[in-house]
């Protein structure tokens, strides 16, 4: 029979077991030889890791980082140290904004008064406005704030030119009072309808509270609104807006900046007497004096110190007096301030002569009464005698005021 069982074949074709085992070791010894490795992790050198961060390229060619400017690379920048401290400013810039942005989907989440078109501000694109002015004011100030309306502050179509053309946002700032929805707050929403010049709080009115007032404008200001500085001024101060906006221009390439006029007071610790201070032993022995801050009629911090108020907002600590209570918040950090007398100038002749010496005022008010006294009747006067030119405002350049002081 010429066919052959299956098992018969195959046992034909089977290797030895030792030669298998030979073969297998000399294929192993080949491929070592040819190849030259085992198993290496391909060296990482001459493989350059790139990053864009702020309109500008890094790479890192083994550890050398070169900075490349965004469409020039004729411009490389070559410096580790240079290019590591500008990706830290970077990073740094990104986690403020970062905690900033949280925070403030936090605080529209749960604040009930908010409208739906806030509540959807991730639908809102924010222009960056220049300075936001907060005027803060009472219930009981309405011929005050009808005072500034007429002098120094823009009305109807003027304000709205001077938040697109200047990116000057100016509000009359105020909480609620004890008893929400009672004839305070409606005379106010009342007044809203006709001017529209109201910022309004998520906090309740009372002269004790200024520091709390103090802290949610701050908060709330720069939640709402994207801009360089943030201000605040009392209702009884006279204000020269162009010339504000040249003293703040010189100082907006600096990161973290307290301006107004820097003031170091006693602290008071007898009980009954005006500016008195319950936390007195804080500072010291009793005679002590204040740590140097800015007084309390007109102020202005950077973007960095507002937003740093908005994102530490529950940990600040409030003292009686809220200029005091400001100065406090940035002790410890690296701030600089900045003593601008022009912030403080007083009252006709004073602020008068300083005009015709060319030398105009920012604001003027009597330290007397911490404020213009008998505003309401004399602020008129005021801005006639010491006001800038009509026209000061809106031929101003901040960008250039800037570029020329730097």
């Amino acid at each position: 029979m010429f066919v052959k069982s299956r098992g018969e074949h195959a046992s034909k074709h089977v290797l030895p077991k030792n030669l298998a085992l030979l073969l297998c070791f000399a294929s192993f010894c080949a491929g070592m030889f040819f190849s030259n490795r085992t198993w290496m992790v391909p060296d990482a050198k001459g493989i350059p890791w790139t990053s864009r961060i702020g309109g500008k390229q890094f790479v890192d060619y083994d550890r050398n980082i070169v900075v490349k400017n965004e469409g020039n690379s004729s411009g490389d920048i070559s410096g580790s140290q240079h290019s590591i401290l500008t990706m830290d400013k970077a990073i740094s810039d990104l986690e403020i904004k970062l905690m900033a942005s949280r925070a403030e989907h936090e605080t529209i989440q749960k604040d009930p008064t908010m409208s739906e078109g806030v509540k959807n501000i991730e639908s809102i694109l924010k222009r960056n406005y220049f300075m936001v002015i907060g005027i803060n004011t009472a219930f009981s100030s309405r011929k005050r704030r009808d005072s500034v309306r007429a002098t120094w502050m823009p009305q109807a179509e003027k304000r709205k030119k001077l938040e697109e053309e200047k990116g000057i946002i100016i509000r009359f700032v105020i909480g609620h009072s004890s008893t929400s929805g009672g004839i305070l707050d409606k005379a106010i929403e009342a007044e809203e309808k006709v001017h529209g010049d109201f910022l309004r709080l998520q906090h309740v009115e009372g002269y004790l509270e200024l520091s709390a007032k103090t802290k949610t404008y701050f908060a709330t200001a720069v939640s709402w609104w994207d801009a360089e500085f943030y201000v605040k001024v009392d209702d009884d101060i006279h204000v020269n807006l162009a010339t504000l906006g040249v003293a703040l221009a010189r100082h907006r390439k600096k990161p973290r900046v307290y301006i107004g006029c820097m003031k170091s007071g006693p602290v008071l610790a007898r009980k009954g007497v005006k500016y008195h201070e319950p936390e007195y032993w804080k500072f010291g022995e009793v005679g002590n004096k204040y740590f140097r801050h800015a007084t309390g009629q007109l102020y202005a911090i950077s973007k960095d110190l507002a937003t740093y108020i908005f994102i530490n907002q529950n940990l600040l600590h409030k003292y009686a007096n809220e200029d005091v209570s400001l100065g406090a918040w940035f002790i410890g950090l690296d701030v600089e301030h900045v003593d601008d007398r022009r912030l403080c100038c007083g009252t006709p002749p004073d602020c008068e002569w300083k005009a015709q010496a060319g030398n105009i005022c920012a604001a003027s008010f009597d330290w007397r009464c911490s404020g213009i006294c008998r505003s309401v009747e004399r602020i008129v006067e005021v801005h006639e005698r010491c006001g800038e030119d009509k026209n000061a405002l809106w031929s101003a350049n901040f960008v250039q005021t800037m570029r020329t002081s730097s």
